[in-house]
């Protein structure tokens, strides 16, 4: 199973899947990690001057421009499970559910203990977190 996880340094988990500049990709096989990579993410700044994150039924992310945006930051983890963050828009985790990616809003900050946790089936998915 690949999970990736939203990063800025490849250790913590991002507070805010928009704006970290990075996914950690791990492989796991037999409830061990047995690969790692970084892979670039594409993010708000990378959307700088297009339409803002607009709502839709007072829900974050939910609109035309924003589920383009968000398609195109997941191009790089179309091969992967499981999406770890510490915080997403509503508008993100549907984009990715869409996509057959499961999206986990966690509280653990590292992102290794969190894809042990997913990977053991021990995490909780914290969707009071999204926005």
């Amino acid at each position: 199973m690949k999970i990736a996880a939203v990063t800025d340094d490849g250790i913590t988990n991002s507070q805010h899947s928009g704006r970290a500049t990075h996914y950690a990709i791990l492989m796991v096989e037999d409830g061990k990690i047995i690969k790692r990579e970084i892979r670039g993410k594409l993010g708000h700044g990378h959307f700088v001057g297009q339409e803002g994150h607009e709502e839709e039924g007072g829900l974050h992310g939910l609109g035309t421009e924003a589920q383009s945006r968000h398609v195109r930051m997941m191009g790089a983890i179309q091969d992967c499970q499981v999406l770890l963050a510490r915080g997403m828009a509503w508008g993100a985790r549907k984009s990715l559910e869409a996509a057959g990616i499961q999206a986990v809003i966690t509280d653990i900050q590292s992102v290794e203990d969190a894809v042990n946790a997913c990977s053991a089936g021990d995490i909780v998915d914290h969707t009071e977190l999204l926005h």
